[in-house]
């Protein structure tokens, strides 16, 4: 198989990712490799390159798939080198599908150095991983190869295999590759199995479109779900829905989807419209148990739904301006009539006592990190308040 005839053997040989291999080749004159997730598109060589970081250690690669690790099965060749001189290189393909168990067991190897584990990923890390991962990790983004990478490849193949190709077919056979060098030797090597003169006309009878996964040289997965996300903010329902396709058409999970509309929920539409965060919710229920073809109307509503929402970035704004003052202010007591060990604690006024609400002090001082935008039922919201606190103060 040509995949695994061409698969680079040194970082050299690699195709594309040229700033990433620099740093790996000090990483390596260094001696000192950092745990690290990879994470693009199918294709761009993640396992090759972690392959060639193994061979220039001298380090014992095991290669393990993220959806049928074991643990144990990891534990064991782990103590194997207890006593040993040098350290395993762990490789876990799709490390997005550990689950959190599993992702807790590494930590300690991690922290350790016991091994040096590098993850491969379709799917951004910083959405999938666990924060104790990602903390012990560099994190690498892997772009899908583009033409001068697609010329470098062809020329290492033609420097073993004879075979003619007109200006066309090589045309087709990078475009229609879609940045995927193993879609691209693939294709290459059913073509040869055909004629040893390739011609766009077989090129086409073997891939008659081009491979979808929804990248190119300037518009990556990720900007594809970027683009998304902007559309349903901007309450474009049927830019919304052209997005939502081509991450169907490029065949992107849909739980991936779903958990941007999750976060979206409440990020973006919030207590405008409280209802968006559980139709989302449900929308992530719902397609974990249903699959494709069928989740695409299920996303659809969710995305249309979220579009002609009523906007409100009120909570998120909320939290953001509270998370920077803790981090940046001084820490304030807590008022010991708030704490039920305190002996203060009987000069605590409970609300329900009072009607529901009764003048009290929670805070050592007054801050106000939260306010609302008057839009849709945040607007409603508001006025309970209001009235709840009159009311009281009316009495």
């Amino acid at each position: 198989m040509f995949a695994l005839k061409f698969r680079p053997k040194t970082l050299d040989e690699i195709c594309g990712q040229a700033e990433i291999v620099e740093v790996f080749k000090k990483f390596i004159q260094n001696q000192k490799i950092p745990h690290s997730i990879f994470y693009g598109p199918a294709g761009c060589g993640k396992t090759s390159f972690a392959r060639a970081v193994a061979g220039a250690m001298s380090y014992d690669f095991y290669e393990f798939d993220g959806g049928n690790l074991k643990i144990d099965e990891f534990r064991r060749i782990l103590k194997n080198y207890e006593n040993a001189l040098n350290k395993p290189l762990f490789f876990i393909d799709e490390i997005h599908r550990l689950s959190k168990t599993q992702q807790e067991a590494l930590l300690v190897p991690m922290e350790n150095y016991n091994a040096i584990i590098i993850g491969a990923s379709t799917e951004n890390p910083y959405f999938t991983l666990s924060s104790g991962i990602r903390s012990r990790s560099m994190l690498f983004e892997f772009a899908p190869l583009k033409r001068a990478d697609f010329e470098k490849l062809l020329s290492r193949v033609r420097n073993e295999v004879e075979f003619e190709i007109d200006d066309e077919a090589c045309e087709y056979l990078f475009k229609s590759s879609g940045g995927d060098a193993r879609g691209l030797l693939n294709l290459l090597e059913f073509a040869l199995n055909l004629s040893p003169s390739i011609t766009l006309e077989n090129l086409k009878i073997l891939r008659a479109n081009a491979v979808s996964e929804g990248v190119s040289e300037d518009d990556t997965h990720y900007h594809l779900a970027s683009a998304f996300i902007k559309s349903i903010r901007g309450s474009d329902e049927n830019a919304s829905i052209y997005y939502l396709a081509r991450l169907i058409d490029a065949g992107e999970s849909a739980d991936f989807i779903a958990r941007r509309m999750v976060i979206f929920a409440s990020e973006d539409v919030g207590n405008a419209n409280p209802n968006a965060l559980n139709l989302a919710t449900n929308t992530l229920l719902a397609v974990s148990k249903i699959g494709y073809p069928e989740a695409r109307i299920i996303l659809s509503q969710c995305a249309i739904y979220l579009a002609c929402s009523p906007k409100s970035n009120s909570s998120y704004k909320a939290i953001n301006s509270a998370l920077k003052y803790v981090k940046t202010e001084a820490t304030l007591k807590i008022p010991l009539y708030l704490i039920n060990t305190a002996p203060e604690a009987r000069d605590y006024l409970y609300p329900h006592s009072f009607g529901g609400w009764v003048e009290q002090k929670y805070l050592e001082e007054p801050l106000k990190f939260y306010k609302s935008n008057g839009i849709g039922f945040e607007k409603t919201l508001e006025e309970w308040l209001e009235k709840l606190k009159h009311k009281i103060n009316s009495k």
